[in-house]
Formats: C-alpha cells, sequence, structure tokens
C-alpha cells in the first residue's frame, strides 16, 4: 500500500517538472545561432510567422527539442532499468557498455553497408538495438555465477571494460574510413545531437510509446527483484525471466535513444537517483519522475551547451558528462 501522501507529492513533482521542460523548451526556441523573437514565437507556432522563422522554429528548434526530451526520457528509464536489475547504484547504460556496443553497431553499420536515405534513419534504431543486445549478453554471462546468480558489483566493472575495449574497437574502425564518415562517428561519439529532423521523432517516438507502459506494468516485479534473490524465489517470481524481459527493455530505450542522439552517459544515473530521493525507492512512485528528470536534464544540457559557442556549441554529451562525472565520483566513494 502506497501512502496518498507520497502520491499527492509525485503528482505535484510531476506537474512542476512538465511546467520545468516546458519553461525549458519555449527558452530554447528563442536562443540560439539564429535567434527567434520571443514575442514572435505563439503566431509562428500558428502558421503566421515569415518563412524564416518558420524554418527555425520547425525545422530546426522544434525537431531537435522533441528529440532531446525523448532521448532523456528513455535514457533515464534505462537506468532506472537496470539499477532495479544490478542492485547496484551505479548501473547506467553509458557506463556499463552498452551504449558503447550500441555505437559500434551503428558505425559498422554506417561504414561497411550500402545506405538508403530513407531507410537509414529507421535502421538505426534497429542495429543500435542488436548491438547493445549484444554487449548486455556478453556483460551479463560475465557477471553470471551458476551457484551464486547475477552479481551487481561485477556486472558493473565488467561493463566499464566492455565500454574500454568497444571504445578501442571504434577507434580501428574509424582509423581507415573516409573524412566525412569519420567526422560523423566523432559526433556521435562526443554526445552530439545529430538527429534533429523529424523523421528521427518517428524512429524514436513508437519505442517509448510501447516501453513506457510496459515498465510501468513491471514496476512491481523490479520492486520484488531488487530484494535478495531467495525472498525474490520465495515470493514466486521467475527471476531469470523477469530480468531478461527487463535487461531487453533497458537496451531498447538506451539504444533507441544514443542511436539518434550519439553517446550520452550519466542521464541514466542522475535522473533515477534525484527521483528516489525525492519519492522514495517504490519504482511505481519514482520511475516516471525519473523520465520526467531525464528528459530535463538532457535538454537542458543541449540548450545549455548549443548557445555556449558559436556556431555549433558543445555537445549535449559533454554537458552531460561536466554535471555526472563528478555525481558518479560522489557515488562510487559513498557506496
Amino acid at each position: 500500500m502506497i501512502q496518498p501522501e507520497l502520491v499527492k507529492k509525485q503528482r505535484i513533482l510531476m506537474a512542476v517538472l512538465s511546467v520545468l521542460i516546458i519553461v525549458t523548451i519555449v527558452i530554447g526556441m528563442g536562443l540560439g545561432y539564429a535567434s527567434l523573437s520571443y514575442d514572435r514565437l505563439i503566431p509562428t507556432l500558428l502558421g503566421q510567422g515569415t518563412f524564416k522563422e518558420e524554418f527555425v522554429l520547425f525545422s530546426i528548434r522544434l525537431p531537435r527539442v522533441f528529440i532531446t526530451v525523448l532521448a532523456g526520457m528513455a535514457l533515464a528509464l534505462s537506468g532506472a532499468i537496470l539499477q532495479g536489475l544490478t542492485r547496484n547504484d551505479l548501473a547506467d547504460p553509458g557506463i556499463i557498455g552498452i551504449n558503447s556496443g550500441a555505437g559500434v553497431a551503428i558505425a559498422v553499420f554506417f561504414l561497411f553497408v550500402p545506405i538508403e536515405a530513407g531507410t537509414f534513419i529507421y535502421m538505426l534504431p534497429l542495429c543500435a538495438f542488436f548491438g547493445a543486445l549484444l554487449t548486455a549478453i556478453l556483460i551479463y554471462a560475465f557477471s553470471y555465477k551458476k551457484d551464486e546468480g547475477l552479481q551487481p558489483v561485477k556486472m558493473v566493472l565488467v561493463g566499464v571494460g566492455f565500454s574500454m575495449a568497444l571504445s578501442g574497437v571504434m577507434i580501428v574502425l574509424i582509423s581507415s574510413a573516409e573524412r566525412e564518415k569519420v567526422d560523423f562517428i566523432a559526433k556521435w561519439l562526443s554526445g552530439n545531437i545529430w538527429g534533429t529532423d523529424w523523421p528521427f521523432i518517428w524512429a524514436l517516438l513508437p519505442w517509448l510509446l510501447v516501453l513506457i507502459p510496459f515498465t510501468l506494468y513491471k514496476a512491481n516485479r523490479l520492486n520484488l527483484l531488487s530484494l535478495s534473490e531467495p525472498v525474490a524465489i520465495g515470493i514466486g517470481v521467475s527471476i531469470e525471466k523477469e530480468r531478461i524481459i527487463l535487461l531487453l527493455t533497458a537496451v531498447a530505450l538506451a539504444a533507441s535513444a544514443v542511436s539518434v542522439t550519439g553517446g550520452i552517459a550519466f542521464i541514466g544515473l542522475i535522473a533515477p537517483h534525484m527521483a528516489k530521493a525525492l519519492v522514495g525507492p517504490r519504482n511505481q512512485l519514482f520511475i516516471p519522475i525519473a523520465i520526467l528528470l531525464g528528459g530535463w536534464l538532457l535538454l537542458f544540457a543541449d540548450t545549455l551547451g548549443r548557445n555556449l559557442a558559436d556556431p555549433d556549441g558543445l555537445p549535449a554529451g559533454i554537458m552531460v558528462a561536466i554535471i555526472g562525472a563528478p555525481y558518479f565520483m560522489y557515488l562510487l566513494l559513498k557506496k
């Protein structure tokens, strides 16, 4: 039974975060290399702007805003799932190598597969998913002991090792590639939001529309998996089956996000922690908060980064790392 006070607090926080996202979106729409006057936002949204205003808003700003919010939500939810599965507060798809696996798959696809413009956008999430899935399977296999089950601390350490190894593979792949393709992959590695057009939103959105409700449906299972294995088995939970299903969900969320945003870490680490600090560890309570926090954090980092340096700004991945790396060190020392 969840206390009514906590439910009320959760709803208030969700409303506040929703308003914060909207305010940041409005601020972001007016800032940038091609500025757009705030008093022209509503007329332009209603189709009464000039050609330049409509181009800046509908072709540049809005797609990027939606991509960053959706990707931040996906990364935060993926991190929340991984932390629940591993019972480890340091788990994050960027830190434990899942993002790197997706990146290598995208690099192989981009460098060696003949690409058609019409299918490229929609193939990227699938390629990223298979690369991330293979990486997750290997990390899981190396972290599992038959008599003891999954070892959470070992999983993080193995994941960090895989992340470093895959970074080396990425360097080997791009060392002999064409300059133009190397530039694209370099931007991907730095977490540059490159998928800034409407088709990328349609490629990402279906994954979230399916996997967010599915994860909320499985929230109670995550609560049980966070207990010790003997207790969870005693309650009647099929541990391995639930772990595999939820791991696939986390991999799909992370892969779909990084396929259009590049290698962004720490969102999946920070957002769940902040959410738990606000409403407690029950997944039904903190997951919706974490989703909104993740969306806002990536939106804020990208808005700040692209306005710090003209004309291209700083990649969102670098801005998130500036925030997330000290937090990661703090958790590492604390835990």
